[in-house]
């Protein structure tokens, strides 16, 4: 059997940036066991697999190197990117996730893709569990949490730029990620995300993160238009806004290779 694969930089206009998702389209899904190896063998933050057929709603899933994954924003915006390239007539397609329902994409005139994520917000915590704070370099102002991971508050860009972390007390958070935030100074926001039980040590752009993100600095700011900055090495723009129920999440995205699987 032979499966073609894409690589693909999302949340970036150049190659190179951004964080980088492994797309494979198929007819039929594979064992889980064989997408797990597909995506522990490609060993980036994610690998998707959607079903090929019409654009509305693709069944779409998320494979870390570890574990399959409930929602995942940058392979979202890969796999949308490819889909977009491979049939030019259309303007937006829906995915459809067991986790987090349907997931609709619009293609923008200049050729940016807006994701509309469910709102998950975040609430505060009173008691900060002491894995947490052993696992960051730093204290910070306020914990939050959501389904999704712990947000650590920040009071300025350079806190997000200097921590570090332990990644064995950050392990021990599971289900749940960590993701640092603070207000930025060329951005509306900053953060930055790891995920050390879940896929990796840090995450270099983390789409669905900011569907709690942008609520969270939407009150905080007064504004419904948001830009956000992940502050990984390789770093990424995103483009947020609160519509409704729903948190719109924008980006570019650029290929990379293309290639074949031989299983």
């Amino acid at each position: 059997m032979q499966l073609n694969i894409c690589y693909i930089d999302a949340f970036t206009k150049v190659p190179f940036r951004g964080n980088t998702a492994a797309v494979v389209p198929l007819t039929e899904w594979l064992p889980e066991a064989t997408m797990q190896a597909i995506a522990a063998e490609n060993n980036l933050s994610e690998t998707a697999f959607f079903l090929t057929g019409t654009q509305e709603k693709i069944a779409i899933r998320w494979f870390s190197p570890l574990t399959e994954i409930d929602f995942c924003g940058h392979a979202t915006l890969a796999s949308a990117y490819l889909l977009f390239q491979s049939n030019p007539s259309w303007t937006q397609l829906s995915f459809w996730a067991e986790a987090v329902g349907e997931l609709r994409v619009c293609r923008q005139p200049d050729g940016a893709m807006q994701m509309a994520f469910p709102n998950r917000a975040s609430h505060a915590v009173e008691t900060i569990p002491p894995a947490l704070l052993a696992g960051l370099s730093e204290p910070p102002s306020a914990v939050f949490r959501n389904v999704q991971a712990y947000i650590a508050l920040y009071d300025d860009e350079e806190a997000i730029r200097r921590i570090t972390i332990q990644q064995d007390p950050l392990k021990t958070l599971a289900p749940y990620d960590v993701a640092i935030t603070a207000p930025g100074k060329e951005s509306d926001f900053v953060s930055r995300y790891f995920w050390p039980a879940n896929g990796g040590v840090e995450d270099p752009v983390t789409g669905s993160i900011h569907a709690a993100l942008a609520p969270f600095w939407a009150e905080r700011l007064g504004k419904t238009q948001l830009v956000a900055r992940q502050l990984s090495a390789r770093g990424g723009i995103l483009h947020c806004a609160l519509e409704g129920d729903r948190v719109l999440v924008s980006g570019h995205a650029v290929e990379y290779l293309r290639g074949t699987i031989t299983l």
